[in-house]
């Protein structure tokens, strides 16, 4: 079934519009052969609509009655009967009329009758492409609401994780089981990364691709906040990596005061804390949206940290 018939079905035929069907039908054609033609031509495989028709009599009469079959059983043969009327309406030669002594007369009523009932399959054709449009609008709203569905329902099966994490007595358990964690959290937000691990030092290195950017990125997750060595070492592979290279440096439990003051004035790297990413994982900011915070805000003062909650609250 096409858009255009499903929609079609939400709205029976007026009344009128079969009115005008027949107007036309016994208009265009003076002829009785030649209207029997016609009907039975469009009636073919349909035996029932034709079947004890009386093309003898009034050629009016015969025309109504194949229309009030059309009518009668308008959940079989709506296709047919939308068929015939945008097929009526759009003819604008009467050759069964020219033949006619009396064309000069009975062209102009034909006519007449098909503007009529063009109205009526203008009105139809208004209402299907409303329909379909409505039909496509819900169409995207339900996507656009299954997909946001879909995706707070990851977002808040990540939290559980996080927070599952947070709470295991094993911590080389926990930071083994940390890169598949960040690995589904990047890939969520269509950030393109390659992210390996080290388990001695709890570590992730790798590589993300945000806003055409690449970034090196660490990560750690100890008891304690990340010291400024561990970012003087960071700065210093970020720098190796060329001059366009940026960084990405992720410590759960943070960092000093010390390591955030050395770079709060010049940075090659951001930095995101347990906080950020709990931030992100609440749903309250989205991390593409937190990293180009961030981003912005070392451009702008050379500093590496900046919150998310000061994010939130601007």
């Amino acid at each position: 079934m096409t858009t255009s018939q499903s929609a079609g079905r939400a709205q029976k035929i007026h009344p009128g519009a079969y009115n005008a069907l027949i107007e036309a039908l016994a208009s265009i054609y003076w002829y009785k052969k030649d209207l029997k033609k016609f009907i039975e031509a469009r009636a073919v495989g349909r035996p029932a609509l034709v079947t004890g028709l009386d093309y003898e009599g009034y050629k009016r009469a015969f025309a109504e009655e194949f229309v009030d079959r059309l009518m009668a059983d308008e959940g079989q043969y709506r296709d047919l009967t939308l068929s015939v009327m945008l097929e009526v309406a759009q003819m604008d030669t009467f050759l069964s009329l020219k033949r006619h002594s009396d064309a000069a007369t009975l062209v102009p009523a034909a006519q007449e009758a098909v503007a009529a009932l063009r109205t009526w399959t203008d009105k139809h054709q208004r209402l299907v492409e409303e329909q379909e449009a409505m039909a496509a609008e819900l169409a995207e709203r339900r996507a656009k609401m299954e997909a946001t569905q879909g995706f707070a329902g990851k977002l808040s099966a990540l939290k559980d994780q996080f927070q599952a994490l947070r709470q295991m007595e094993n911590r080389q358990r926990a930071g083994l089981l940390f890169e598949p964690f960040l690995n589904q959290l990047f890939n969520l937000f269509d950030l393109d990364a390659r992210l390996s691990y080290e388990l001695a030092s709890e570590q992730i290195d790798g590589a993300l691709t945000f806003d055409t950017d690449d970034y090196i990125v660490e990560a750690k997750w100890r008891k304690g906040a990340v010291e400024v060595e561990d970012l003087d070492k960071f700065d210093a592979k970020v720098r190796r990596k060329g001059k366009n290279a940026l960084g990405l440096f992720i410590s759960v439990n943070g960092f000093t005061a010390g390591a955030l003051r050395e770079y709060d004035k010049r940075t090659s790297f951001l930095a995101m804390d347990g906080g950020d990413l709990f931030c992100v994982l609440e749903g309250r900011i989205t991390l593409d949206e937190l990293l180009g915070r961030k981003k912005r805000h070392a451009n702008q003062t050379g500093n590496c940290f900046f919150p998310a909650y000061q994010a939130l609250a601007e």
